[in-house]
């Protein structure tokens, strides 16, 4: 039975993997690609989504752009973790496809209704679009199957400023909006929320990029390593694994930079594993809510555990995970698509 996907994203560099888990993943049907301003703006969002479907030869996927701005603050993007296009150091052919001529939110809105309980939200940028789907279809909450976020931290530092962060301090707006929503959901529809907490455990190094490679028949095998000097490029000769390691490259550039050692953290393809299969997650039910008037803390996601506020949880929490697991599960999905879609070329004997 394959799950049906609406994927709402800011597509940067982990959220390009999500976007290839799921596509080489048996069990799940992207049916529309919302382009959030985040990362890198709408637009480049969109060209890259277009891009991505198109070298992994993928089946006609409706992209939507959408809002250009959050709902009340300038848009802040983070082109010196994800590169100038969103993807490292990737470069993707220009695509051919055509956006969709509605409106990521009007998109949002008209899959809900048309396949009422049937549809997971996965969310990994910004919640801006699915602020305003919600906006236009206020029972949105009650007509999806399931939401799942990657955003927010909780007992754990942020990523952005010491107590938030990225996703929802771009738009915390949004993100106050769609939690507020979802607190009408039926406990079990409530959001699956992948939280710094946990997707900072999830953290790739080099060794994964090489057994992707093998897994799909890609040799000579990759053999990015921390001694490398920045910038250098893939040579596979399979392009998906090439442009995989690109752009991966560039994330564990960005995280060494960083003092995080050379790592890249897999938030978003962690989220996407989490929606086709909850069993990767152990959850903790709480009620979410965003800050946004501290001086301090504005954007900073907080959890009320005890029920102290009263009100009944609106979300559950990811709170543990197998990072070993995921990861077997991403290196054999993506690796024996990439082998699928551009099979080895057979050396001839001599």
């Amino acid at each position: 039975m394959r799950q049906q996907i609406i994927l709402d994203v800011d597509t940067g560099i982990d959220d390009s993997l999500a976007l290839l888990y799921l596509l080489a993943s048996p069990d799940a049907q992207i049916v529309g690609i919302a382009a959030t301003a985040g990362n890198v703006p709408a637009a480049q969002v969109a060209v890259n989504n277009l891009a991505w479907l198109e070298v992994c030869r993928a089946p006609e996927i409706e992209v939507a752009l959408g809002a250009p701005e959050p709902l009340a603050i300038p848009l802040r993007t983070t082109e010196d973790t994800h590169g100038p296009q969103g993807i490292g150091y990737a470069e993707l052919p220009p695509p051919t496809r055509a956006l969709s001529e509605r409106t990521a939110a009007e998109m949002w809105v008209a899959l809900v209704r048309a396949h009422p309980g049937e549809l997971i939200g996965l969310c990994t940028g910004p919640l801006t679009n699915l602020a305003l789907a919600l906006r236009l279809e206020p029972a949105l909450p009650r007509l999806l199957k399931r939401l799942v976020i990657m955003g927010g931290a909780f007992n754990h530092p942020g990523n952005t400023t010491p107590t938030n962060e990225w996703n929802v301090h771009v738009d915390p707006e949004a993100a106050k909006e769609v939690f507020d929503a979802f607190s009408a959901a039926p406990a079990d529809r409530r959001p699956l929320v992948c939280a710094l907490d946990i997707t900072e455990t999830i953290e790739m190094v080099p060794k994964h990029l090489t057994l992707l490679a093998e897994r799909a028949g890609s040799v000579p095998a990759e053999a990015v390593s921390e001694a490398d000097h920045d910038g250098i490029r893939s040579t596979a000769p399979n392009p998906l694994v090439r442009y995989i390691s690109d752009a991966v490259r560039f994330y564990f550039e960005f995280h060494r930079q960083y003092d995080q050692g050379y790592i890249a953290h897999m938030h978003d393809p962690f989220a996407a594993a989490v929606a086709l299969d909850p069993t990767l997650a152990v959850t903790r039910p709480a009620t979410v809510d965003v800050e946004l008037t501290g001086t301090l803390t504005r954007a900073t996601t907080v959890a009320d555990w005890a029920g102290v506020w009263g009100r009944e949880p609106n979300a559950d929490i990811v709170i543990g995970t197998d990072p070993a697991a995921f990861f077997d599960r991403l290196i054999t999905r993506v690796g024996d698509f990439a082998r699928a879609v551009y099979p080895p070329v057979e050396r001839k004997a001599r």
